[in-house]
């Protein structure tokens, strides 16, 4: 990651079906909004979500012959991390945010970008089997027992970069498609990581409520921010909208000179 003038953002988690390709494309889609130059690479050659739908909003804006803010996108094809990392200096060339979207499993890539992020982001769900990546807990008491792998692989990673060059990582853990009623399970995997983060330093903020309007977007490459190509929307879409205003928000990302807020209206052609 040679450019450091680029705010790297890397979404990562080896266990799959946590909504991380989905957050990442509206994490991108909002910067872009802002008025940031914003590159992504799919560190996922074989599914290519993220690209997908990027490519799909490339298609919808030359269907209906309209211009929406979009991200560089580019899919790793390679084979080794000298690659990746002539990819990732070419992409960060001018652009303010570089994210990295990386596959639902153990890949020598994703662990390479995730030591390398300025921001870190671990979408998760509220299940114990998703925080057991990351933590192990007590059986009865539902008292965090020991650190997991990735949560080692991640603390050294911090341990090893203040060291080197001085620089932060900001590990984000985020709570992602959640349920809309409340469980005493919940409560129980909330009380861990609130425990967990205590003790290994990473932050918890709020994520992407379980709608399938985040699923029907896709095709389209559409997300919450094109609200003028979305028709009417419901309360439930309302919702969605906010949950992406506070996930933004609680991200807490730098600002480079510029910037405006992610929110604003689209700028259409004719």
């Amino acid at each position: 990651m040679a450019d450091r003038k680029a705010h790297h953002i890397v979404f990562a988690n080896e266990k799959g079906g946590t909504g991380k390709s989905t957050t990442a494309v509206h994490v991108a889609v909002a910067l872009a909004y802002q008025g940031h130059k914003v590159g992504v690479i799919d560190l996922d050659p074989r599914q290519r979500t993220i690209y997908r739908y990027l490519e799909n909003r490339k298609a919808t804006m030359e269907r209906m012959n309209i211009e929406i803010p979009q991200p560089f996108f580019e899919v790793f094809q390679g084979d080794n991390v000298d690659q990746l990392q002539q990819l990732s200096e070419q992409m960060s060339h001018g652009v303010d945010f570089m994210l990295y979207d990386t596959p639902g499993r153990d890949d020598e890539f994703a662990r390479y970008v995730a030591t390398q992020a300025n921001t870190l982001v671990t979408p998760m769900n509220d299940s114990f089997v998703d925080f057991d990546l990351i933590g192990q807990v007590d059986p009865e008491t539902f008292k965090v027992s020991k650190l997991s792998f990735y949560a080692e692989l991640i603390w050294e990673a911090r341990k090893t970069r203040a060291k080197a060059d001085g620089q932060s990582v900001d590990w984000v853990v985020l709570r992602n498609r959640t349920q809309h009623v409340e469980a005493h399970n919940m409560q129980r995997v909330i009380s861990a990581l609130t425990e967990l983060s205590q003790r290994v330093g990473f932050r918890v903020i709020p994520g992407l409520g379980e709608r399938v309007i985040f699923r029907e977007l896709f095709p389209a490459g559409l997300t919450m921010l094109d609200k003028k190509h979305l028709g009417r929307l419901a309360t439930s879409h309302i919702a969605a909208r906010q949950e992406l205003r506070e996930l933004i928000k609680h991200l807490a990302l730098p600002q480079p000179e510029g910037g405006q807020p992610a929110f604003g209206k689209p700028q259409l052609v004719a």
